[in-house]
């Protein structure tokens, strides 16, 4: 059986980078978590990446390049256009959620301030983008 392939988490804030990998483990999810901290990052780590994670939680606001963007240059490329991504943000603007899902956001959660919500939201989103949705599988 392959390994698990790896949840990236792309995040600028150590709080909630911190949460997040917490509240993936609290829901019993075993993928390996790497972390990209600013767009540059994240897009570097998913275009060198063999195979591709399964999913991509995105936020907005990121140092070097916006989330917005990243989410762009992803569904531009062959090899990345069907990636997973869900957008995973504080912002609630409106314009933010149209574009996000205008550049082929496959789910748009705003990151509850609650922490017990935070962590609930996050379990959630991994049970279902780790365990429930059903993958394409990499030729």
């Amino acid at each position: 059986m392959a390994s698990p392939r790896p949840i990236l988490l792309v995040e600028d804030n150590p709080d909630d980078e911190k949460l997040t990998i917490r509240a993936l483990r609290k829901g019993k999810i075993t993928n390996p978590i790497q972390v990209a901290r600013d767009g540059e990052e994240a897009l570097e780590a998913i275009f060198a990446a063999d195979p591709l994670p399964s999913v991509v939680l995105l936020d907005l606001k990121l140092p070097k390049i916006e989330g917005l963007e990243v989410l762009q240059r992803i569904r531009a490329h062959e090899q990345t256009r069907l990636l997973p991504v869900v957008v995973f943000t504080s912002s609630s603007e409106e314009r933010d959620i149209v574009e996000s899902y205008s550049l082929g956001a496959n789910s748009y959660v705003r990151k509850p301030v609650n922490f017990e919500q935070f962590i609930d939201a996050v379990a959630q989103l991994g049970l279902y983008w780790v365990l429930i949705n059903e993958a394409l599988h990499e030729d």
